[in-house]
């Protein structure tokens, strides 16, 4: 008979415009974060992509003490991105709520509710009107 070995971790989710992030903070790993499957480096090939998922981590001091699992859906690379990293901070909360003040001083735990405004008839965008000619 097989035994399951049920590995303890904490889920949260993240969410950016049209992003959303599911993800999963395993204790006592080795700091490793996967995005989709793949390590998040190659996933996140900016460097200012990558320091946006790791802030939170950085800002509690626990960078090498969680493995990341993520699974991250819709919107632009960016966004997905800021996504992660709402979900990270929000796991992080949920492990040990000591940490909640400083990462709601750096504005992790508050969801950035700017999304693009929709088009509006008679328009040529959200809110640029055709140009006027007098003749």
């Amino acid at each position: 008979m097989t035994t399951i070995v049920q590995q303890e971790f904490i889920r949260a989710v993240g969410r950016r415009k049209t992003a959303a992030a599911r993800v999963r903070l395993i204790p006592s790993g080795a700091g490793l974060i996967t995005v989709n499957g793949r390590p998040f480096e190659s996933y996140f090939p900016l460097l200012v992509l990558q320091e946006i998922v790791r802030a939170p981590l950085k800002a509690v001091g626990e960078s090498g003490n969680f493995d990341v699992s993520v699974k991250v859906a819709g919107g632009g690379l960016h966004g997905q991105a800021e996504a992660v990293r709402h979900g990270i901070a929000r796991a992080l909360v949920k492990w040990n709520a000591d940490g909640r003040k400083t990462l709601k001083a750096e504005g992790f735990l508050r969801r950035d509710p700017r999304a693009k405004e929709r088009k509006k008839p008679g328009l040529k965008r959200a809110r640029r009107a055709p140009q006027w000619s007098k003749r």
